[in-house]
This record gives structure tokens, C-alpha cells and sequence, in this order.
């Protein structure tokens, strides 16, 4: 196993599986449509195995019960600090506590998602001498570089990341709903606010592409000139700005929708083989969507931020019955399920010309893969999770325990979606 520490705003690093055995058939002979339709009615009651639309989902609800107790007791503090272990100053991110929060109403452990939702309110809250400058999470916390600081501990980079308070609102309304806590739906209205007035903005493009469009953090981080934003594919979450639609009728969250998946479909054309990148640039003239110059601190590949898509993009279709989820899934992941056909392994990082950049896969790629492949191909998808995302007990930790990253997107990638409720979903639980 090669574990690589998590690096934000450039890639994040996974790491190595290599278990499997050769498939015998050429992936086109067994591609499968995705369903245009689908009856996601869920019982209320998760049996110990759950018979869905594309057979039997082979791993049961004490599985994701133990390895979230394992991860919340490795890397979740008693005050509710999620720890990344591995980075050296073991740091906080925003990133972090979103997952744990999402996580845990998933897993339905109400008392650890109000310990880490607490310590995120209470210590990632972006102040100006001491004054609330909004509701979002400032992204990183640790201690002080300065030496004559080493015992200070606080707020390393006030800047927000998008996807992290995105997260943390989906986790806010399915927790408010799921416990019936009316606290949590007033703290997501609230958060909503913010995210829509600085994690959004109005893009004049040609005419029929201009509109509302998320970005990544500050607009002054990521748009460098008048005409040029750094957006990131894998922040596009579907899914999450229905359910906001639901709770905010002042804004068009429904717009993003479509921006998203316009923005994921057009900036995939920039990859010869169609894979969304880790980050592009959108330019107001044509062609809009480019690689990001070779000067910027970013980097347009496929890598450790854009496997997200995947898993984000199957979330829509499950849980919405989203037609655009199934294009999208049908017409850019063929690609990979080739590459693993003729391998058995996916490369972590791929450029744009589709030449592997490395020679080793990542298991965070593998699961969030897995999640879009069900409903793509499942006997391939569980080829994948066999040879690739298999534990030999509960007790283990993919790629070892201090790797959080990867204990995040595996437990995420590997659960299934439709185990939630569509009455939760609907606001109706």
C-alpha cells in the first residue's frame, strides 16, 4: 500500500490497491443502458440485505454500522474535531466535518453529529475581529507554523470550499427531518443564504449558457481575470440543490442544476476520453470551458477531486430519478469500465490526451466509481468492489487508519443511496 497525504485546491492523494484477477470479455460486449426509470420506494426497515432494482446489494447495514464506529472512534475527537491523520500537523478541514456530519445522519448517530456540527460551528466560523462575517466554514484549522506559536491552534486559512458547506447543509436537512430537529433546518436556511451570495455567481456567457453558476470558494480566489473563473466539476452536487429547491423557494437553486450538469457535460470535452478534470477554466468567449494554463497552482486532469463526479452524479439519479445523471453516466464512464477491462485496474490520475499519469490506482477512484458502475453495468461494479474495496474483516480500515480521504469516499462510494427513504427525501419523514 503507497499512501499519499491530501493536498486542497490542487489533488488529493489515495491509495494503492492491488488485488484482482483478468475479466475475460471486452467491456462493450456487456455494457448495460442506464434505466431512464425507476421505482426508488424504500422500506423504512433496512433488512439485512436489501433486493433492489439491480439485484441484491451484497453488504448489510451492520457492515457501514461497525466501519463508521471504527472511523469515528480513530479519527473523530470527543469535542467533535474530525482529524486528518494524514497530514503531519494533524489539521482539520471543513471537508472533514461534512463528511462525519453526512455520514452520521446516513448511519443514524444523532449524538456525533451534533458533537461535530458544534465544534464546526464553534471553531471554523470566519470572524473579523471577532465580528460573523457569514455562515460558512472557513476550510482549514490546525496548529500555528509560527514556532513561537506551536501551542496555538486555530484557523490556518479563513477562505471557504464550496463542496464542504454544500455537505454540511445536505447532512443539516436530512438531520432535521431524520430527528425531527427543527434547529438543524433553521441553521441550513441560514447557511443557504451565504452560499448562495458568495458561492455563486452570475456568468454572462453566449446567450443561451449565461446564468447562475457555483464556484469553488471566494470569487476573488477563483476569478483570476474579467473573463476567466476556476470552477471544479466535482463540487457540482444535483442532488443536494433539489433538496435546498425544497427549503429555499426565494432562490433558483434548480437553476444550478442545470448550469451544473451543463458545465460537467461541456467541460468533459475537454478530455479526449470524456472524464471531467479536477479543475477547469470557463471563459466568457468560446470555446468556453479550457484547460487551466500551466502557470496556475490548479491543474485540469482527472484525479483525486474528480472521481467525486461520479458518486455525486448517482446520487441524482437515485435519489431524483434524474435524466441528466443517467446521460451523464452513460456517456463518460465507459471510458474507465474500458481501461479497467484491458488492466484490472484504473490509473489515479489521467490527462487530457487519456495517458495515465501514474501507474497506481487509488481506492477512493475505485468507490466512487463503483456507485455510477451499478447502474451501469452491477456484475462489473461488483467485480470492482470485490477485488478493490473488499475488507478482510470490519475491523480494518481501507488503506490503513490514517487514511482519511480514502475512509471517507470508500464508505460514501459503498453505501447504497437507496437505503434513504423517500419520504425523508421529500420532507415528508
Amino acid at each position: 500500500m503507497v499512501s499519499r497525504a491530501v493536498l486542497r485546491w490542487m489533488r488529493r492523494w489515495g491509495c494503492l490497491a492491488l488485488l484482482g484477477v483478468m475479466l475475460n470479455i471486452a467491456i462493450a460486449s456487456c455494457l448495460s443502458p442506464v434505466r431512464s426509470e425507476a421505482n426508488y420506494e424504500l422500506p423504512t426497515e433496512l433488512p439485512e440485505t436489501v433486493e433492489i432494482a439491480l439485484g441484491p446489494f451484497p453488504l448489510s447495514p451492520s457492515f457501514f454500522k461497525t466501519t463508521w464506529e471504527n472511523y469515528r472512534d480513530r479519527f473523530i475527537q470527543v469535542d467533535g474535531r474530525v482529524i486528518d491523520w494524514e497530514n503531519d500537523d494533524q489539521r482539520t478541514t471543513s471537508e472533514g466535518q461534512a463528511y462525519a456530519m453526512l455520514r452520521a445522519v446516513l448511519i443514524d448517530d444523532a449524538e456525533t453529529f451534533d458533537r461535530v456540527l458544534t465544534w464546526g460551528e464553534e471553531n471554523l466560523a470566519r470572524r473579523d475581529e471577532d465580528v460573523l462575517i457569514d455562515h460558512l466554514w472557513a476550510w482549514k484549522w490546525g496548529p500555528d507554523a509560527d514556532p513561537e506559536d506551536a501551542e496555538k491552534w486555530g484557523i490556518l486559512d479563513e477562505n471557504f470550499a464550496t463542496d464542504a458547506d454544500i455537505d454540511a447543509v445536505t447532512a443539516l436537512i436530512l438531520a432535521s427531518r431524520r430527528w425531527q430537529n427543527p434547529a438543524y433546518l433553521t441553521l441550513a436556511k441560514t447557511k443557504l443564504n451565504d452560499i448562495w451570495e458568495f458561492s455563486t455567481a452570475d456568468i454572462e456567457l453566449s446567450e443561451e449558457l449565461s446564468g447562475r453558476y457555483l464556484l469553488p470558494g471566494p470569487l476573488e480566489a477563483f476569478h483570476p481575470t474579467p473573463e476567466t473563473w476556476y470552477l471544479n466539476p466535482s463540487y457540482i452536487a444535483p442532488y443536494a440543490f433539489r433538496l435546498f429547491a425544497q427549503i429555499d423557494r426565494q432562490r433558483d437553486w434548480l437553476e444550478l442544476v442545470q448550469t451544473g450538469y451543463r458545465m460537467l457535460e461541456q467541460s468533459a470535452q475537454i478530455s479526449d476520453i470524456g472524464l471531467p478534470s479536477d479543475w477547469v477554466l470557463l471563459h466568457s468567449k468560446t470555446p468556453h470551458y479550457r484547460a487551466i494554463p500551466l502557470t496556475a497552482p490548479l491543474e485540469s486532469l482527472y484525479g483525486f477531486d474528480a472521481y467525486r463526479v461520479w458518486w455525486r452524479v448517482a446520487l441524482d439519479l437515485i435519489w431524483f430519478d434524474s435524466a441528466p445523471a443517467g446521460h451523464y453516466i452513460n456517456d463518460h464512464l465507459t471510458a474507465l469500465l474500458e481501461q479497467w477491462a484491458q488492466s484490472e485496474q484504473l490509473p489515479a490520475q489521467i490527462d487530457l490526451t487519456g495517458t495515465p499519469v501514474v501507474d497506481y490506482g487509488a481506492t477512493s477512484q475505485y468507490a466512487m466509481v463503483y456507485q455510477a458502475a451499478r447502474h451501469l453495468n452491477p456484475d462489473l461494479a461488483e467485480i470492482i468492489r470485490e477485488n478493490k474495496l473488499a475488507l478482510a474483516d470490519t475491523d480494518q480500515f481501507w488503506d490503513g487508519d490514517s487514511a482519511y480521504y480514502t475512509q471517507n469516499l470508500a464508505w460514501l462510494g459503498l453505501y447504497p443511496p437507496e437505503w434513504l427513504s423517500s419520504a425523508l427525501l421529500a420532507g415528508r419523514a
